[in-house]
């Protein structure tokens, strides 16, 4: 071992490509897997896998294999990238620290070595070696001139670091240091932290593994580098999450969204991976996907890095998490005591997204709630968007015309950010909004919240949003003006009887029909006529679906349609307007802190007929919905023993089509401090 440190002493190099491998890679634990290395840096764990994103060429191989075992052989490298005609230790130096400061990733173990270090278990990994590595540092100039390194200012920073590596690129005149080397790469690769072959000179990302304790993920996955994904190793489902350097990505006009790490909802096909929909039977009949749909492809062609598939209740149905999550394990909400029920149907997106500062934004879909939801149990930004928002295509329906794809985050300036990339057949020219805050009183009374400090923090909220519009609510009885304006073609007479069996009938036939019947024939065929399993909460659907069969669905269809044209008419409440996009803005209480605990038993799934509610209204009348945390709330956990908080939340609804006026709108309120980011872990805002 001391033999190993006093060759990395000697073995000093330059390469300007600022492929910079800074810090002494101290005795490091290595397990190799089929995927590529996992490896652990001054206690925190990394995964290399097996796709190199370039080379260094036109250097002696034995100049950066001499220091290695031969049973390892990657070291750091830390990549940067400098315009100045002279490289200095003062610009290494703040280098190092801006990458300190904007990444997770590139570590202190990139800058100097560290003691021994045990790596935990990790399932990908087989084989425990421990060995000691050089660093490496590559500086690739981007000017017009000849530049030089600084030799003076520069060494001392390098040796303190314990660099045994120091590459520039060609440009750079020849300093005359013993042991420094020019090395070209064979493709050009953005600054960060990277890992490095010694045998070959290969590069490889840098994936941080991160723990996924609350069990939000189904199947991390890391890019293949050709458009599609490879899981991050067979059976590694719900363990580690890789992660690749934020320093990797710059956000462009062409892609806004360069560099967010996005978790997606098990029901969205992408390249390279199986779906599973929430069901081990699915995901085992098909194969890997051919092609990522077009929802999730446009926010990857816009920068968005794709980490993994995530939690959902089976089929984007509802189920409870004590019995229905039979499959698979349900997620866990991070607020409160940990042991709330979470919501669904894009559970784990909710649950990770409160739960991961890592994370930066979650995709899922909201049929009937199913964003809505979670972002009201977790005290997310979450939405559902007008329906037709984003193509479809290679997802697994719930119910076509109902179905949406929606996304989370934690800010409403992040939210915004990804709806005005991804909701492109949408008009963003609004930055005027509505003087009508529409008030339903009904959902605001005491009864209806049923917890005080719940109701103090809407009325607060409700009071700030009239002065941010400049207006007063106007209370509403929507099921009265109906009764006043209903159309003459409506088969009945109150909107409840009207809409009582609709949301149920349109979920169950059109799954049954478009999902059920295909996968059971398939299922059939390859398992000698067996039946797949399939959670109660969805079976009991399927089975309300075939006796409901294509004229019930046909009849639903047609009362969604008679209260759509209403809602989005002069006698509804959905009326657009030139200047503002939408003509008011309908509020309703989302959560309220209500305690339910994840471990209660409850009785059996029962049919989803829930006629009318604030919450259908998006639904019905294919309008955004649009749900933004305003506080949180005390209770007393029997779980654990303490005071602890949940969130409260609020949903704003508008016109058709008007998504991007409200995520104008909401951006301006975070700036005015009416809303706030919400942090990760128990509390909103600890």
């Amino acid at each position: 071992m001391a033999q190993i440190h006093r060759q990395s002493a000697r073995a000093f190099m330059v390469a300007l490509s600022f492929v910079s491998f800074l810090g002494i890679f101290s005795p490091v634990n290595a397990l190799s897997s089929a995927q590529g290395k996992t490896i652990e840096l001054n206690g925190v764990p990394y995964f290399v896998g097996n796709v190199a994103v370039s080379q260094i060429l036109e250097v002696p191989v034995s100049i950066y294999e001499e220091p290695c075992l031969s049973d390892i052989d990657i070291f750091p490298l830390t990549v940067i990238s400098s315009n100045a005609s002279s490289f200095t230790g003062q610009e290494l130096d703040e280098t190092v620290s801006d990458y300190m400061h904007r990444d997770d990733v590139f570590n202190t173990a990139f800058l100097k070595g560290t003691n021994p270090l045990s790596l935990p278990g990790l399932v990908i990994l087989d084989i425990l070696l421990t060995i000691t590595r050089p660093l490496a540092i590559y500086v690739a100039y981007n000017g017009d001139e000849t530049p030089s390194v600084e030799i003076r200012s520069t060494f001392p920073t390098l040796l303190d670091n314990g660099n045994s590596l120091f590459l520039v690129s060609p440009e750079y005149a020849n300093n005359g240091l013993k042991r420094t080397a020019k090395a070209r790469l064979a493709q050009s690769i953005p600054i960060g932290p990277y890992f490095a072959s010694a045998k070959t000179g290969k590069i490889f990302k840098a994936h941080r593994l991160y723990s996924d304790d609350n069990q939000a993920f189904l199947e991390p996955a890391i890019s293949d580098e050709e458009g599609g994904y490879i899981p991050l190793a067979p059976g590694f489902q719900g363990h580690s999450i890789a992660v690749p350097s934020r320093l990797y990505y710059t956000a462009t006009p062409e892609q806004p969204l360069a560099g967010l790490r996005l978790g997606v909802k098990d029901i969205f096909h992408v390249k390279g991976l199986r779906t599973s929909g929430g069901n081990r039977g699915y995901y085992s009949l098909y194969d890997e996907r051919n092609t990522t749909g077009p929802a999730i492809q446009s926010l990857i062609d816009q920068g968005a890095v794709f980490v993994g598939k995530m939690g959902t209740v089976q089929f984007a149905n509802g189920d409870s998490p004590t019995a229905d999550w039979v499959d698979l394990h349900c997620p866990f909400n991070p607020r409160g005591d940990g042991y709330q029920y979470p919501s669904g149907s894009s559970t784990g997106p909710g649950a990770g997204m409160g739960s991961y500062e890592w994370l930066d934004i979650a995709v899922g879909s909201d049929t009937g709630g199913s964003m809505r939801g979670p972002a009201g149990a977790q005290g997310l930004f979450g939405n559902r968007p007008s329906t037709g928002a984003v193509d479809l295509d290679e997802v697994i329906p719930l119910c076509s015309g109902l179905d949406t794809a929606g996304v989370f985050a934690r800010s409403a300036e992040l939210w915004s950010r990804v709806v005005h990339a991804w909701y492109k057949r949408f008009d963003d020219r609004f930055d005027s909004y509505p003087n009508s805050i529409l008030y339903p009183e009904s959902s605001f009374t005491a009864e209806a919240i049923n917890n005080t400090d719940a109701l103090y923090l809407i009325e607060r909220f409700v009071t700030q949003f009239e002065a941010f519009l400049g207006t007063k609510r106007t209370a509403i009885d929507v099921r009265g003006s109906w009764n006043r304006t209903r159309p003459a073609n409506s088969p009945a007479t109150s909107l409840d009887d009207l809409l009582h069996y609709t949301y149920g009938t349109l979920i169950t036939v059109y799954q049954w029909l478009h999902l059920g019947v295909p996968f059971f024939a398939d299922y059939a065929k390859k398992h000698s006529g067996r039946t797949p399993y399939v959670n109660p909460g969805p079976l009991l659907r399927w089975n309300l679906g075939k006796e409901s069969g294509q004229q019930g669905f046909d009849t639903a269809w047609n009362n969604k349609t008679i209260f759509m044209d209403w809602w989005n008419s002069p006698s509804g409440f959905g009326a657009r307007n030139n200047e503002t996009c939408s003509e008011s803005v309908y509020i309703y209480p989302n959560s309220v802190g209500e305690v339910s605990y994840r471990d209660e038993y409850l009785g059996g799934p029962t049919a989803p007929y829930w006629g009318m509610s604030d919450s259908n209204i998006a639904v019905f009348a294919s309008v955004p919905d649009l749900v933004v945390p305003i506080g949180e709330v005390p209770y007393n956990s029997t779980k654990s023993g303490k005071v602890e908080y949940l969130p409260v939340t609020m949903s704003l609804v508008a016109a058709r089509g008007c998504d991007l006026m409200l995520a104008n709108m909401v951006e301006q309120m975070e700036l005015e401090d009416i809303l706030r980011p919400v942090s990760v872990g128990t509390r909103l805002y600890p």
